[in-house]
């Protein structure tokens, strides 16, 4: 019987019928693309869709009329365009070392606390569009029902814990959160301290991911903006950078304790 397929192996199937009509390899399609034969192995798997300027290329390429770019609007991702394929990728990692300077990272955020993110940066947001961006936020988190992938490391800037996102008691719940998972070792969990002063990393948030069958690659993003970077020497600096901060945080335990301690105070406030 044949195994039900989800729209994104419909569209990599596609391509890899029309790629071999055409006849075509996928190093021959790599070049017009401009990217790697393994990345095109991966669009025709259903593991990741191509860029839209990329489904242009392939278009062009097989003579296809538009075809993948027109069905690639259909595939739209439910979250910004600069964090999209960011997103896709984090579902297929087996290890994420996630790093905040502000913020608590997506991955580990309540409904509440992502509520007041959201609403932050659009105010006038209260209704179905407000609602849905939380409930798409919460669904990348389902990846953390499983006990055992992705491994996942987070490094918190102190800050991160101390500013009372949506109020006290909604931040004291998100620590608590936060907690939950660390002690049941779900995530491994480092705080950077003031005290630590200038370290590595401290200018921006950092994401980086590691997969079974891929190269690793790093996510940056700042107000509006992201970039996926898959250059193997700038992601091994960005490794490099997650080492060195790691090594001035706290402990596991001792950065448990601090947002134990924090949400106390948050609560007694």
């Amino acid at each position: 019987m044949e195994t039900c397929k989800t729209p994104r192996q419909k569209y990599g199937e596609e391509l890899r019928l029309r790629r071999l009509a055409k006849g075509m390899t996928q190093e021959a399609l790599a070049e017009v693309v401009v990217c790697s034969p393994t990345l095109i192995s991966h669009f025709e798997a259903g593991r990741r869709l191509p860029r839209m300027d990329d489904a242009h290329r392939i278009d062009q390429a097989l003579g296809t009329d538009g075809f993948f770019a027109r069905w690639l609007v259909n595939l739209e991702s439910p979250y910004a365009d600069h964090f999209s394929e960011a997103a896709e990728l984090e579902q297929l990692a087996v290890v994420i070392r996630e790093f905040a300077v502000s913020a608590v990272p997506g991955l580990l955020q309540t409904a509440d606390y992502a509520r007041a993110i959201f609403m932050s940066g659009e105010p006038n947001d209260t209704g179905e569009g407000l609602e849905r961006r939380v409930v798409n936020r919460l669904q990348r988190a389902r990846i953390l029902d499983n006990p055992l992938s992705p491994a996942v490391w987070t490094i918190l800037d102190e800050a991160v814990i101390r500013r009372p996102v949506g109020g006290s008691m909604v931040m004291a719940e998100q620590l608590e959160h936060i907690v939950t998972l660390a002690e049941a070792r779900r995530i491994r969990l480092h705080v950077l301290p003031f005290s630590a002063g200038a370290y590595a990393l401290m200018e921006g948030m950092l994401s980086l991911m590691s997969f079974d069958d891929m190269a690793p690659v790093a996510y940056i993003e700042g107000v509006t903006t992201g970039q996926l970077l898959d250059d193997p020497a700038r992601v091994a600096t960005c490794h490099t950078y997650y080492s060195l901060a790691l090594g001035d945080a706290l402990s596991h335990r001792a950065s448990i304790a601090l947002l134990q301690a924090t949400a106390e105070e948050l609560r007694n406030a």
